[in-house]
């Protein structure tokens, strides 16, 4: 299995990303298309156009909505955790300081290199993806959703 790094570490769903959207994406073409290519039924091919996009919409945004809330708590969750094996110490008062995206990205980072990112994530306000940049030993996460 390939080593993950910052240049791969994203992931896609294949039905969803490869195959139910383009679908939706060519079906609204298509119905673009025809509004303008058969005058007889255009309202009908607007209408058609209108629903799939739709359609397309609230398949994004329910889809990322509900795994994002969940994946975002779970890091959280991980990031306790973690901070409490490392320190151990609650980390409500760190976490507080923190923003999600800096507390994503040092899962990352393996223990060497946490504690000395943690503090520059709260002390010189390094960004979720500078943390990112600047982990040398990656710890790849090849559970997410």
């Amino acid at each position: 299995m390939e080593s993950q790094n910052y240049k791969n570490h994203r992931k896609f769903y294949p039905p969803h990303h490869f195959i139910y959207l383009p679908i939706l994406i060519l079906s609204d073409i298509f119905g673009i298309y025809k509004i303008f290519n058969d005058v007889q039924n255009q309202l009908n091919w607007i209408l058609f156009s209108v629903v799939i996009f739709l359609i397309f919409y609230l398949a994004i945004m329910v889809r990322q909505h509900y795994a994002l809330g969940l994946q975002n708590r779970l890091v959280r969750l991980e990031f306790k955790q973690r901070y409490f094996e490392i320190f151990s110490q609650r980390s409500d008062e760190v976490e507080e300081k923190l923003k999600f995206d800096q507390i994503a990205a040092l899962r990352f980072a393996h223990d060497d290199e946490f504690k000395d990112l943690l503090y520059k994530a709260l002390h010189e306000d390094f960004s979720g993806d500078l943390i990112k940049r600047s982990i040398k030993n990656w710890r790849p996460d090849r559970h997410r959703i």
